[in-house]
């Protein structure tokens, strides 16, 4: 009971006003006294004579004696009644305040009460509390807002463990099926336990690309990097010398257009990560005897890293949704299949103040453009044209 709010602001405010009224009345008393002639007042007597003869003594009031008695009866009156009035004051102040304070603490008890019914397995409560636009008002809000956050959030981790899920049951069934079939068969061929490998090979790569990319998530959504001046001509080189053996593996050229002078503020790793995946889906689309073509260079003041496939190309209703993890586009064609690749391009790209984006026409190829800022900063947003037109 001492430790709750209400209690110490009925205290506080009790206290406060105890204290203004005793200074109040106190001034009032000192002022009175100090403009009041008060002495003990003295009974004074006369000889009496009756006929020239003296007959004894008797009382004899004087005025000013008179006005003493009443200014020192007065004094004592006022003093009684300010005593009187402080106590009565006071307890009428602890109930007022805590009738008060019960009434400004009442939303209070709203947002704990409602606050304690959420639970993280069900976020859709809000407080949504009613009233002036206050304090109070704002703090609720300011929960709400924190709510929708965190039901944003959990939404998106729920649906990145079952697409997570869903991703890794595939590779994870051809291995089981593939070792039960063949390589646990004594019978099997060594054609056959060559073409299991290989498939097995084949399933745990997608594996550990996968697992990379989650683990490339976690750390952006992190405080696990650091940034640090660099050259983004140089990141996308070094990501383009990683590809060029996979590149020429399927008969694919790989052409660099490298500007200078791209100095900006960054993660080095995670920016060459970003161009990789995007060099690694233009390996895997592109046909034999295609072209890629990467690129750096300024813009409008903003930096840019382009990459140009000879791929199947993107649906217009599809470009907006490339970027999402796990996006499949239409099955009954050769399209592609995100995973988290092109979905942690993004996050790395906007965690670093930039913009992604594509152009491409269906059977056309595709260009992914990287838009970032320059080390000393740039105003406005980033072109919207394609730097490789």
């Amino acid at each position: 009971m001492i430790h709750t709010i209400r209690f110490r602001i009925t205290v506080l405010y009790s206290g406060l006003l105890f204290v203004l009224a005793t200074f109040v009345l106190g001034g009032i008393y000192f002022a009175v006294s100090k403009t009041t002639d008060e002495r003990p007042y003295t009974t004074r007597y006369a000889k009496t004579y009756n006929g020239g003869q003296y007959v004894g003594r008797q009382e004899v009031v004087f005025v000013e004696e008179v006005e003493n008695a009443v200014n020192v009866e007065t004094l004592a009156t006022l003093r009684n009644y300010s005593l009187l009035t402080l106590a009565g004051l006071y307890v009428a102040s602890l109930g007022i305040g805590w009738v008060l304070a019960g009434r400004v603490l009442r939303p209070v008890r709203s947002i704990t009460r409602t606050t304690e019914e959420i639970q993280a397995t069900d976020l859709a409560r809000r407080i949504e509390l009613h009233g002036p636009r206050d304090e109070l008002k704002d703090l609720a809000d300011t929960i709400d807002t924190m709510l929708d956050r965190l039901e944003e959030g959990f939404r998106a981790q729920r649906q990145l463990i079952d697409d997570a899920s869903h991703e890794l049951r595939s590779p994870l069934t051809i291995i089981r099926a593939n070792v039960d079939a063949v390589l646990a068969d004594p019978q099997a061929s060594e054609e056959e336990r060559t073409r299991a490998v290989v498939i097995v090979d084949r399933a745990t790569t997608r594996m550990t690309r996968l697992v990379e990319d989650l683990l490339a998530t976690a750390r952006r959504q992190g405080t696990a990097f650091a940034d640090a001046d660099l050259d983004l001509s140089r990141v996308v080189g070094e990501a383009c010398e990683e590809h060029v053996t996979p590149a020429a593996d399927r008969d694919v050229t790989l052409v660099r257009d490298l500007g200078r002078g791209l100095d900006m503020t960054g993660d080095a790793d995670a920016l060459r990560r970003a161009v990789a995946n995007l060099l690694s889906n233009a390996v895997r689309f592109s046909p034999p005897g295609g072209t890629i073509r990467a690129a750096a260079g300024r813009s409008d003041g903003w930096l840019w890293a382009a990459v140009r496939d000879d791929g199947p190309g993107l649906r217009e209703a599809d470009q907006a949704r490339v970027f999402d993890r796990f996006w499949r586009g239409d099955s009954s064609r050769r399209d592609r299949h995100t995973g988290l690749g092109l979905a942690i391009v993004r996050q790395i790209v906007e965690s670093h103040g930039g913009r992604v984006a594509v152009f491409s026409r269906l059977g056309q190829g595709a260009t992914f453009v990287l838009w970032l800022p320059p080390r000393d900063g740039v105003p406005g947003s980033p072109p919207e044209d394609n730097p490789l037109a």
